[in-house]
């Protein structure tokens, strides 16, 4: 059901848009074997939800500044992208001239790649570095045939095949493990994608604006995230004014240290919306953090539910939770069957839920306040563990 409401807002929307725009080139948006008509060329990129990145316009320059949503005063990559063959004479000094639309690109993570998924513009998608739990089938074809390749993964780049390729950019995480200065010597240019440091679902979503500026579907991709922020502003709605909210355990323990996010990240943001509270909410970081087991089991091991995200090659139990470490046994959320999992084998998570933060949102909902979905809810991501 929340498929084909979210199918019905976003066809509601693309022909808005499509009224709007009614000048200028037009390119064909399919979705759900409906094909509407919009117009890219005069909808201007306005980013409401995301921090790590701005859009100016100037005489026919789209004027772009990427920077980390995390660190106020950190470093500015400057981007001014101009319509191909032409020569503007005023770009300002200190942005690197792009061509658009972008023709062919390299994607580093999956996250990046998400929003060409998303937006059905995989073609443009010359090179990844990694297809482990790759499920998409379009993607897939591609690599089979040969259309996209694989170029090594970070810190060991196949420089001659990204060369080869030709690109005319790379999309990168430089916060990340790198390599990158290897790459400058191809002289591609390095455009960071920076949706995995953004600390709300929305705000990570919306980066699929910054790769429809990139594409030239301004107004493929501003419709798009409008569909999504609408239906999860919804479900956000339902759950905004619940009388319980429980408490949620993440993640698991791996080489003696319990890995979760802070209070101020992504998903602890994901748990609030849905009408629950994260075990460290109170923790002011925004990414990972390390815990031993006994800090963790001090904090959590009264939560209600517990949330985890793993590969487990086979079928998952608790049976199979407890054999990695007996003391999770000892955990409220383990004794009254209140895990929450996703297996990354299964499921298509990486490649999805970056641009489906909707669905994620309607999965905790669903296992959290079921009362407030459907009692035919089919789950996207998270189910809970029986």
């Amino acid at each position: 059901m929340h498929k084909l409401l979210s199918s019905v807002l976003l066809l509601f929307s693309l022909v808005v848009v499509g009224c709007q725009y009614n000048k200028g080139s037009q390119s064909a948006v399919s979705y759900l074997n409906d094909t509407v008509s919009v117009d890219s060329s005069q909808l201007q990129i306005r980013p409401h939800y995301a921090q790590g990145f701005t859009v100016a316009y100037r005489s026919g320059i789209c004027l772009v500044d990427v920077h980390d949503p995390q660190l106020a005063d950190g470093e500015v990559f400057r981007y001014a992208l101009v319509k191909r063959g032409a020569k503007p004479a005023d770009v300002p000094a200190g942005y690197t001239i792009i061509e658009t639309p972008v023709r062919s690109v390299i994607c580093m993570t999956t996250l990046q790649l998400s929003n060409f998924i998303k937006l059905s513009e995989t073609s443009h998608v010359v090179g990844v570095t990694s297809t482990r739990h790759l499920f998409n089938k379009q993607m897939n074809a591609q690599i089979e045939n040969g259309q996209t390749r694989r170029i090594g993964i970070e810190g060991n780049f196949n420089n001659e095949m990204v060369m080869a390729l030709d690109p005319d950019l790379i999309l990168i995480s430089p916060y990340k493990r790198g390599g990158y200065d290897v790459l400058k010597e191809v002289q591609i240019p390095l455009v960071p994608h920076l949706g995995y440091k953004e600390m709300t679902p929305l705000a990570q979503a919306e980066w699929i604006k910054f790769v429809g500026l990139l594409l030239g579907e301004e107004a493929k991709a501003d419709s798009t995230f409008n569909v999504i922020a609408d239906r999860y502003n919804q479900v956000k709605a339902l759950a905004a004014n619940v009388k319980t909210r429980p408490v949620v355990l993440s993640g698991e323990l791996h080489g003696g240290n319990w890995y979760a996010v802070g209070g101020k990240s992504f998903l602890a943001q994901l748990f609030r919306d849905a009408g629950a509270e994260y075990f460290l909410q109170d923790n002011p970081a925004s990414g990972g953090v390390n815990l031993d087991f006994e800090m963790v089991y001090s904090q959590a091991n009264r939560a209600d539910f517990w949330r985890i995200l793993n590969s487990y090659p086979g079928k998952y139990s608790y049976d199979a939770l407890k054999d990695t470490d007996e003391r999770y046994a000892d955990f409220r959320a383990f004794k009254e069957r209140g895990v929450i999992y996703c297996n990354l084998r299964e499921t298509p998570y990486y490649e999805e839920m970056p641009t489906s933060p909707e669905y994620l949102l309607e999965d905790f909902v669903h296992v959290f306040h079921p009362e407030l979905l459907p009692t035919d809810y089919q789950p996207h991501f998270y189910t809970r563990l029986k």
